[in-house]
C-alpha cells in the first residue's frame, strides 16, 4: 500500500490519552537510541561538568573566600544548575537540526501526535541532565561537597534542579524551531545563558557584584534556582544575613512559580510553533 494511501486515514485517527502516551515513549526512545548510537553526545556531556567542578574547587578556591564554608561547598549548587541549564540547550539544536534534515518532514507521513516529537526532545534532555547530575555530584563528593541536609531534602534538591532544567528545555525548543540553522541557536543559546548564569550567584554571592549587576542577579531566575539548591543541599553559610529580595526570601517557591509559567507558555507555543513549520 502507498504510504500516501494511508495519510488521510492517519489523519482522521482521534488521538486518545494512551496513543498520546505511546506517542510520547516512541519518540523518547528514538531520542534515547540516539544517544546510545552516537555515545560522543553523553561522554562530552558528562565530562564538561567534571570540568567545571574540578576547575572552579581547585582553581578559584584559594583566592575566592566564602565566610562560614568553603568554597566548594558554596559552588556546587551553581555548578548543578549551570550545568542543567546548558544542558537543557540540546533541545534547541535538535529540533533545528531536524528540521534542517527534513526529519520532520517524516514525521507527518506517521500517524501520531505532533506534540509526542516536542515530548520525545525533551524527555531526551532530561536523560542528559540526570546522567550530568549524577556525575556531577559523585565527583562533588570526591573534592569534599557535602549534603548537610536530610535525605529527602538532598532528592528534592535535585528533583527542582531537574524540573527547572525539562521547562527550560521547552523554552530552548521553540527557539530551536524559530532560528533557520542549527548554529544560529547555539550562538542564540550562549547570548542567552551566559548572562543568566554569571551574572547569579552561582559563583559569587550577589551582595559582591556592582550595584546594576547585583540588581539583575536577585531577580535573576538562575539565582533562585541556585539558592534554592543550596538550602535543600544544606549549603547555605552559617550567618548568612537574610536578603531583602522577595526571590531570595522564598527560592523555592520562586522556582516553582518560574516553572509553572515556563510550561504553561511554552508548551502551547511550542505545539502551534510545531504545527505550522511542519505544515510548510
Amino acid at each position: 500500500m502507498d504510504p500516501a494511501d494511508r495519510l488521510p486515514h492517519a489523519a482522521a485517527v482521534k488521538p486518545s490519552l494512551a496513543t498520546w502516551l505511546n506517542d510520547g515513549w516512541i519518540t523518547t526512545r528514538r531520542n534515547l537510541i540516539k544517544i546510545k548510537r552516537v555515545p560522543d553526545i553523553l561522554v562530552f556531556t558528562t565530562l564538561q561538568p567534571i570540568m567545571f567542578v574540578l576547575l572552579f574547587t581547585y582553581v578559584y578556591s584559594g583566592v575566592i573566600k566564602i565566610p562560614g564554608t568553603t568554597y566548594t561547598e558554596f559552588i556546587m549548587a551553581g555548578i548543578f544548575a549551570q550545568t542543567v541549564v546548558f544542558g537543557s540547550t540540546y533541545s534547541g539544536s535538535a529540533m533545528a537540526q531536524d528540521l534542517k534534515d527534513g526529519i520532520i518532514d517524516r514525521f507527518r507521513t506517521l500517524p501520531m501526535s505532533s506534540s509526542a516529537v516536542l515530548i520525545g526532545r525533551t524527555n531526551g534532555d532530561l536523560f542528559i541532565n540526570t546522567v550530568s547530575m549524577a556525575v556531577m555530584m559523585t565527583t562533588g563528593l570526591i573534592v569534599g561537597w557535602r549534603i548537610n541536609s536530610s535525605f529527602w531534602e538532598g532528592v528534592a534538591g535535585v528533583a527542582l534542579l531537574l524540573l527547572f532544567a525539562y521547562a527550560f528545555s521547552w523554552v530552548m525548543a521553540f527557539l530551536g524551531m524559530s532560528v533557520r540553522s542549527p548554529e544560529v541557536i547555539n550562538n542564540v543559546s550562549f547570548l542567552v545563558l551566559f548572562p543568566l548564569t554569571f551574572i547569579s550567584n552561582a559563583f559569587v554571592p550577589s551582595e559582591t557584584l556592582p550595584t546594576p549587576l547585583r540588581i539583575f542577579a536577585e531577580y535573576n531566575p538562575v539565582s533562585a534556582l541556585v539558592q534554592a539548591a543550596r538550602e535543600l543541599f544544606g549549603n547555605v553559610p552559617p550567618g548568612t544575613p537574610e536578603s531583602d529580595v522577595s526571590t531570595q526570601q522564598y527560592p523555592i517557591v520562586t522556582v516553582l512559580v518560574g516553572v509553572a509559567l515556563m510550561l504553561i507558555v511554552f508548551v502551547p507555543l511550542c505545539i502551534l510553533k510545531f504545527a505550522r513549520v511542519s505544515s510548510r
